[in-house]
């Protein structure tokens, strides 16, 4: 080989090696791992979590900017069961954070996060209550979710495994995409679509447009579309209606009404199904009903009790947890009395002798 070509070579690869280090260097110095793990930990401490890493964050240009986080550890502050572990995640960068010192996240990936119901139930319990009355305003999250191989737990018991997660930005105005699929213990397949959009009218939170879809495997599928509305505390309304398909038993006619708390009334929730051999009208008060289910997992043992509401339910078969039940006919609180007879009404006819 020439001489020349040789040193043109080397020339080549050390200009190559210099560039290649430049742009590690300035990938580092743009991206600035510290203040994204930075920010997330103070959004997290505002919440009374704490938010740890097992190693720093380590940035990526391509496909697109990003951030890869290895080992997260979320918990309440001072708990020693943590509520989330991940074994990775990501954070991808709109190329503007690049261009500036903006901190700004475009997309969330959590691959394989571990969920601990009781964890979770206690750092709720401890958060101060609300006194507030005011609607606060609709947070603006540019960042999209999306969550793979999750799973749900209680304790060591095992509730949902292989979760996955999509939800779009969360932007008024603007359609709110989000779609949840699981599996339960006994490996029965689960899925939620949910797509709204929110926005604040006359000084209330609204959510319209809304259209639910849930299906437990290939046997139910629950369709619903309507609105909903919040103003503060048990301000709240909410008016969905579709179709309950069920394989086994038919189609039904489902309609869920909210209707707001007031000086006499708490919050309310009209549960109305009528179809083929099932039939239920029930009223039913949300927190209080919330109460009596965390009363059956006190730790002192369960405070079994007479559940909340009103109304009336006729269902032929009823199916759950390997417990059959055939013929069950509920009646909650009062019923109205029948109408009184009127004047004009006609007399029975007088029996016939028999022959």
């Amino acid at each position: 080989m020439p001489r020349w070509l040789r040193i043109s070579l080397w020339s080549f690869g050390g200009i190559a090696l210099a560039v290649l280090v430049t742009v590690v260097i300035s990938l580092y110095l743009l991206l600035q791992p510290g203040r994204f793990t930075a920010m997330l930990q103070s959004q997290a401490g505002q919440a009374g979590l704490d938010l740890n890493l097992a190693s720093p964050a380590s940035p990526t240009l391509f496909p697109r900017p990003a951030l890869e986080l290895q080992g997260l550890t979320l918990s309440a502050k001072g708990a020693s069961m943590p509520i989330l572990l991940a074994a990775r995640g990501r954070l991808q960068l709109p190329w503007r954070a690049l261009l500036g010192n903006e901190t700004v996240i475009s997309r969330l990936e959590i691959d394989s996060p571990r969920v601990d119901l009781d964890a979770l139930q206690a750092w709720l319990s401890a958060l101060p209550p609300r006194t507030e009355t005011t609607l606060p305003e609709i947070p603006r999250i540019d960042a999209g979710v999306r969550i793979t191989r999750g799973s749900l737990v209680r304790g060591n018991e095992m509730l949902l495994n292989d979760v996955a997660v999509d939800a779009g930005s969360l932007i008024p105005g603007q359609p709110f995409p989000l779609t949840i699929s699981a599996r339960s213990a006994d490996g029965t397949p689960l899925q939620l679509r949910l797509s709204a959009t929110p926005r604040v009218k006359g000084e209330a939170l609204r959510l319209e447009n809304i259209e639910l879809h849930l299906a437990q495997g290939n046997t139910l599928t629950l369709q619903l579309t309507g609105e909903a509305r919040w103003h503060g505390a048990a301000d709240a309304s909410l008016k969905l209606s579709g179709k309950l398909d069920h394989a086994d038993a038919g189609i039904y006619d489902t309609s869920l009404v909210l209707t707001p708390a007031n000086q006499i009334d708490p919050l309310l929730l009209a549960v109305k199904l009528d179809g083929p051999d099932n039939h239920a009208d029930l009223r039913l008060p949300p927190l209080a009903l919330a109460d009596w289910w965390s009363q059956l997992s006190h730790p002192q043992g369960p405070r079994l009790g007479v559940p909340p509401g009103t109304g009336t339910a006729d269902i032929a078969k009823l199916e759950a947890g390997g417990v059959v039940v055939e013929g069950l006919s509920i009646k909650a609180g009062v019923e109205p009395p029948p109408p009184a007879p009127t004047k004009n009404a006609s007399k029975p006819a007088p029996a016939r002798k028999s022959q």
